[in-house]
């Protein structure tokens, strides 16, 4: 899934849901949206927490991306091998 420089960043998003998604959650902890953050070190707390989170779900998504590229570009080899013979 490669995107095109002049994407939006809102399109390139709407691509990888888990990512908004964690991008929208540390929105809400800058923006205390929930009200229950008083301290920095609570808001800390839930920083690690989101980015320990997005960290985890995006080298999952990436290696998802590489394995399909993988299989992708062995799938043109085998086509291009194939095509040679007669």
């Amino acid at each position: 899934m490669t995107d095109h420089p002049k994407d939006s960043i809102e399109n390139r998003l709407n691509k990888h849901p888990h990512l908004k998604n964690r991008i929208e959650q540390l929105l809400k902890i800058v923006e205390n949206a929930e009200g229950d953050l008083t301290k920095a070190d609570e808001a800390e707390k839930r920083v690690i927490e989101e980015l320990r989170k997005m960290g985890n779900e995006v080298l999952h998504d990436w290696a998802a991306n590489r394995e399909e590229q993988e299989a992708d570009a062995g799938n043109k080899r085998g086509l291009a091998k194939n095509g040679k013979k007669k």
